[in-house]
């Protein structure tokens, strides 16, 4: 755990203070339990989505085609050939890059040739589509990713600083404040961006024989598990900004 995961640790449950009325102050616990009720739900949905990846990569896919081969084969029925697919180290750390157009694939996914493998390597192939397209909420998404690469790496210092000087300085936490929500933002924006590509992914996988009837229900099983731990992260950052946002507008309760 590095130093700024404790700051944010720290700050999430040192924000649950609250000034009254009369002077005092006390704790809020209705953010411990709504951080809480995030944090199990969250712990729920990445269980789930492991869990489900690893059933389902146990699940032989028929025609032997590696996550690798399912990529190649999507990117060029889509008429895609600049394109490359690499191998890269970790567990459900595939992305779609699309700065210099490579799709990583994990090592678990890349050599494997189960259904879990073809899904997640046509959920990434669907980005590279997206691209290729010029997907509205692609292009808005990689705009953001430096304002949100900079709100990042200040927000967490910015927030704890402005939530200890609230009543002295407010603008500290206005500022701490705008940069949280350009990342809640960049969350919102990315679960259109996320869903389609698992559409097209299924589609296609469906249409070009990869999948059939007695495994496209665990393909699109687990590409439903995967979108849900999008929406639990937007929700989270949505309730955490709200929150913050209370604090400020409350500073002279």
């Amino acid at each position: 755990m590095n130093i700024l995961s404790i700051l944010g640790t720290f700050l999430q449950v040192s924000s649950g203070y609250a000034t009254y009325s009369n002077g005092s102050v006390g704790y809020d616990y209705s953010y411990l339990i709504l951080f809480a009720a995030i944090a199990i739900v969250s712990y729920i949905v990445q269980w789930n989505l492991q869990s489900k990846f690893k059933r389902f990569s146990q699940m032989p896919l028929g025609n032997g085609m590696t996550g690798r081969d399912v990529a190649i084969k999507m990117l060029h029925d889509n008429g895609i050939y600049d394109v490359t697919v690499t191998s890269t180290p970790g567990q459900l750390t595939d992305h779609y890059n699309p700065t210099d157009k490579t799709i990583n694939l994990s090592e678990g996914v890349y050599r494997s040739s189960s259904v879990a493998a073809a899904a997640v390597a046509a959920h990434e192939c669907g980005h590279a589509v997206q691209h290729a397209m010029a997907y509205a909420p692609l292009t808005m998404r990689s705009k953001l990713v430096p304002v949100v690469s900079f709100a990042s790496s200040w927000m967490t210092w910015i927030l704890l600083i402005g939530i200890l000087t609230v009543q002295s300085f407010p603008g500290i936490l206005l500022a701490g404040i705008v940069l949280f929500a350009m990342t809640t933002l960049f969350s919102f924006v990315t679960l259109p961006v996320e869903i389609d590509a698992s559409k097209r992914a299924l589609k296609w996988l469906s249409s070009a024989g990869i999948t059939n009837y007695s495994n496209h229900s665990a393909a699109s099983s687990a590409l439903r598990s995967a979108a849900y731990t999008y929406v639990v992260a937007a929700l989270s950052s949505l309730a955490t900004l709200i929150y913050y946002i209370m604090i400020y507008l409350g500073r002279r309760d």
